[in-house]
């Protein structure tokens, strides 16, 4: 992140996975890319410190286009630079999560070339959205497909609708997942709940879900219409219960668990030394001791 000096270890868990060194331009693919239109990313940053990006693209049951994949880098970007926030939800518009690629893109991109360079962009956003230094769920309603299941692996957390399913259909399309998914879910719910998942194409309910540890939540049902929360308000409430406090210091919580999950012992314990200094000292910190709130 822009503020950490270069000779931190921070750095590797903050910029793209693949670049000119590995035969990626991204100037290149973002033009192949923008050749398929439909659909868009739209972002709302909120005063919260709560930013809201949905996957828009309704009548494709919000499936990916090359234009929307380009959208995605761009609001990632924008997020990265965001001083203020402290945390992101991931939907999907009109009540469904994702169904992955546009297949008109996929067809037109089928020769291995072109696929393995749209796997780099994808995977070096997606990584990107993983290493925000915001806390990010995933609010899955509806169906969560192929890259749409990648896209939830991406975040910090999941929440998932009664009735909504995360589904790795890979399979299936006579693939494996392409976007980082594979490598994320091994990381999330072990190599042998991942091997079922992949292997078998299995429906994830939110039952399943939590039980194997994809899911962090359910959203409650209330039957009383008038009282009832939109997934949206409920997922807002459950991220707001660990975005409370100064943006600074939920920035730094959030970098030294990267640094924890991506860096070697000594290179995340010399990361944890040097966010811990960006933070001591510093108004937060300085307003809790003077108030001794530790000790109450």
């Amino acid at each position: 992140y822009g503020s950490v000096s270069t000779s931190s270890p921070i750095l590797f868990c903050s910029g793209s996975v693949y670049s000119s060194i590995h035969g990626f331009s991204q100037e290149e693919i973002k033009e192949k890319l923008l050749a398929f239109p439909g659909g868009s990313i739209d972002l709302l940053k909120q005063d919260s410190g709560i930013a809201v990006l949905t996957i828009n693209n309704p009548p494709r049951m919000n499936a990916f286009s090359g234009a929307m994949m380009v959208d995605l880098e761009e609001k990632v970007t924008q997020l990265e630079n965001w001083t203020d926030g402290k945390g992101v939800i991931v939907q999907g518009a009109a009540q469904t999560f994702c169904s992955g690629s546009d297949l008109n893109a996929v067809r037109a991109m089928s020769n291995s070339q072109d696929g393995m360079k749209m796997c780099m962009f994808m995977q070096n956003t997606l990584t990107r959205l993983l290493r925000l230094p915001l806390i990010s769920v995933a609010l899955v309603e509806g169906n969560a497909l192929g890259g749409g299941a990648e896209l939830t692996t991406a975040c910090d957390f999941r929440l998932m609708a009664s009735g909504s399913v995360i589904q790795f259909v890979h399979k299936h399309m006579g693939l494996v997942p392409g976007w980082g998914g594979a490598a994320r879910l091994v990381t999330l719910v072990g190599s042998r709940n991942a091997l079922k998942l992949l292997g078998g194409a299995v429906k994830v309910d939110s039952e399943l879900g939590v039980h194997i540890g994809l899911a962090d939540g359910v959203l409650k049902v209330d039957l009383d219409a008038a009282r009832a929360e939109t997934g949206l308000q409920q997922a807002e409430s459950w991220l707001s219960q660990y975005t409370k406090g100064p943006a600074p210091v939920i920035k730094a919580v959030k970098k030294v668990v990267l640094s924890g999950r991506e860096l070697s012992l000594s290179d995340a314990l010399r990361t944890e030394k040097d966010i811990f200094g960006s933070v001591w000292g510093g108004p937060a910190n300085l307003q809790a001791l003077a108030s001794k709130s530790k000790h109450k």
